[in-house]
């Protein structure tokens, strides 16, 4: 019997479990489980399923179905493994692999016809379709797009809340970076009121050069357009690539690149855990992007196996 049977058996499965395909990619990656004398050890694999299943369903801690791992056990595995890294363990670990299984499509050119003589095209030589030539697409990117998102936050309190007089949200503010398959690099979790160019200076301290070789530029819109960024960018010899908004132009413009990164947050927004920013610590929040990111890609590798 196969571990998902044997979930199965204990209880009906939900939408957001794993499968068994997508537990063997993720388990080596996962420390053992804790110790507990006396009592059965902790199938990891549950609680992977309670915590994808609160992302995804926005519920309390205490609402979580009694079906499912207790809330002390999965908050405590949450926490630990937000501690540890472990998260991004994941992450970086899927998004490799969905970059290595998702080849570089470019459309060749189209064969022209042969002609006779007298300049008349010849009846065994028609034009050929063009078809598209795949390469290999290496596990790290050297472009990558950055953006924001303003947040409302609950009455729970915490730390780090600001107000956005641009977007008259109070709250916090989402930066992410995603590459141009819209998978994300990083994440980054401030106040409200903390401009685009700062968010965009820590989103590169998390991207380091040893972590990504190959980075050579980024992009992002007007708002990215700050000292503070562009010597930070000028700093690590990258590129920085503004899109504006064309001249008059009124309500949604689609602009080249800018698009990937806006399909990146609508991705990650039907987890209803992020709706809105529930998390006490911006710590937390920057884990319950990454989770959102690490189900998208296990469902994205699901698909292409």
């Amino acid at each position: 019997m196969t571990e998902q049977n044997a979930i199965k058996v204990k209880r009906k499965r939900y939408k957001t479990d794993l499968t068994d395909e997508q537990w063997e990619r993720i388990r080596p990656l996962i420390p053992p489980a804790v110790a507990k004398y006396g009592w059965e050890p902790t199938d990891l694999r549950e609680v992977i399923n309670t915590i994808l299943y609160q992302n995804k369903t926005g519920c309390q801690w205490d609402m979580l179905p009694h079906d499912l791992v207790a809330k002390s056990t999965a908050f405590g595995y949450y926490t630990a493994w937000q501690r540890n890294g472990v998260w991004e363990s994941i992450l970086d670990s899927l998004r490799r692999e969905v970059r290595a299984t998702t080849p570089r499509v470019q459309e060749a050119e189209q064969t022209s016809p042969c002609q006779s003589a007298e300049g008349t095209t010849t009846s065994e030589s028609k034009p050929q379709e063009s078809t598209p030539i795949t390469s290999p697409r290496e596990e790290t990117p050297s472009f990558v797009i950055v953006d924001s998102q303003s947040t409302k936050t609950t009455e729970v309190g915490g730390e780090q809340r600001g107000y956005d007089g641009g977007k008259k949200v109070k709250g916090r503010k989402r930066h992410i970076a995603v590459d141009t398959l819209g998978l994300l690099m990083a994440v980054v979790v401030t106040a409200a009121n903390v401009s685009d160019g700062k968010g965009g200076c820590k989103l590169l301290e998390q991207m380091t050069k040893e972590k990504f070789p190959r980075l050579e530029g980024m992009c992002g819109d007007s708002t990215y357009n700050e000292k503070s960024l562009i010597a930070a960018v000028a700093n690590r010899q990258l590129t920085l690539e503004i899109k504006s908004r064309p001249a008059g132009s009124k309500g949604f413009v689609l602009l080249k690149k800018r698009w990937i990164v806006e399909r990146t947050f609508a991705w990650i927004s039907f987890n209803r855990r992020l709706s809105k920013d529930y998390e006490r610590t911006v710590r937390s929040s920057e884990t319950r992007v990454r989770i959102a990111a690490i189900s998208m890609m296990l469902r994205r590798l699901n698909k292409a196996a």
